[in-house]
């Protein structure tokens, strides 16, 4: 397994790191008690660390907030071979006393004194305002970090380049966790930022969120490599990038992620280029679909709109055929609320709002027929 320097932390990590939030684990709180699961996403974990993966990331609401209790299993015996990364779920603090609450909950669910690197949780410009800076949780941390119950104060991070440079130059924190992937580079900036001021830059979503992990689509025609295994070389081809988390659910993906990760991830400059290419083509062809503005929105019928576009864009452009039939079945679920597009009724109002003018009533007929009618 390779290993690297997690900038000022001084740790050494390998370059893959075990994401948890995909364990095998139910959610259903009425199982909440049993211990099979547990047992089994545990032995997944232990796998990792036995193949050579010694970054274990976890959070509070992970896999129904029960994730810490798996992984606290794995490490029974094995805590000082891992370096163990959890998060404060920010946008359940409300006062400076939730800081305490939650920690005391986790060491207790990780069975452990100690975290190494701490996360404010899904940091964006809000919750690094209205609750980081007004609960003055950053000097609520170094207690715990002089108390060496907390060892290294990290952040994930979800919004834009310069709302993360405005994070890291309050030089409190030594890792960030951030998105960057083949399909998404626009934290591409700020990982260089984060580097150059000695931050550990760890990668969530190195295969797109699952879309990337499947052998097909325009980057493995182009590039000659499987797709998954091209996306997660990517990430780790890129110089400012310390290590990159894939969450694994069962073996096959733990044992392949680490035989990615222990052999040559360098990429040839002709396979960059390939991949830059077909990135500047693909962004042309996608703006035929959808620019991603959601100016259509709110639908009348509740239609989904955006991410009806999305399927289409990851089936027609990227030619991501299982990850377009994936996401577009998601449309209704908790976490992406509405209708899919055989609700619409034609109205015609998302066009008239529409700064691209695109034929949106078509484009989600199309999507109808494409995903919906077997």
């Amino acid at each position: 397994m390779q290993k690297a320097i997690l900038g000022k932390t001084g740790l050494e990590v390998s370059r893959l790191g075990f994401g948890t939030m995909r364990l095998p684990i139910s959610e259903d709180p009425a199982l909440a008690n049993r211990r099979d699961d547990l047992e089994e996403a545990a032995e997944l974990v232990v796998r990792g660390i036995d193949r050579g993966i010694n970054y274990i990331d976890t959070a509070f609401g992970y896999c129904g907030e029960r994730s810490e209790i798996a992984v606290g299993m794995a490490l029974r015996g094995r805590r000082d071979q891992v370096v163990l990364s959890t998060k404060l779920p920010m946008w359940r603090v409300e006062c400076a006393d939730d800081f305490p609450r939650f920690l005391e909950k986790q060491l207790e669910k990780l069975d452990t004194d100690h975290i190494d690197c701490y996360h404010f949780h899904a940091l964006n410009a809000s919750h690094f305002h209205d609750r980081v800076l007004k609960f003055k949780l950053i000097e609520l941390a170094q207690k715990y970090i002089d108390q060496k119950v907390i060892r290294h104060l990290a952040f994930s991070f979800h919004d834009t380049v310069a709302v993360m440079k405005e994070i890291i130059d309050t030089q409190a924190f030594e890792s960030v966790l951030c998105q960057y992937n083949l399909l998404d580079r626009s934290l591409e900036e700020g990982i260089g930022y984060a580097a150059s001021k000695g931050l550990g830059v760890v990668i969530m979503g190195p295969v797109g969120g699952g879309r990337l992990a499947f052998s097909e689509g325009v980057f493995e025609q182009t590039a000659g490599l499987s797709t998954p295994e091209l996306a997660l070389r990517f990430v780790l081809n890129n110089p400012h990038v310390t290590l990159a988390l894939s969450g694994m659910g069962n073996a096959q993906m733990v044992d392949d992620n680490v035989r990615v990760a222990s052999g040559d991830t360098a990429l040839s400059e002709a396979e960059m280029a390939a991949i830059e290419e077909i990135q500047a083509r693909c962004a042309e062809l996608k703006n035929i679909y959808c620019t991603g503005c959601a100016y259509c929105q709110p639908c009348p019928v509740e239609v989904r709109i955006p991410d009806v576009m999305q399927s289409l864009i990851y089936r027609k452009v990227y030619g991501l055929t299982t990850a377009a039939g994936n996401y577009y079945a998601q449309i209704g679920d908790r976490f992406h609320p509405g209708k899919m597009a055989s609700a619409c009724v034609g109205c015609g109002q998302c066009e008239t709002k529409c700064p691209q003018k695109l034929p949106i009533r078509e484009r989600l007929k199309e999507a109808v027929a494409t995903f919906e009618q077997k």
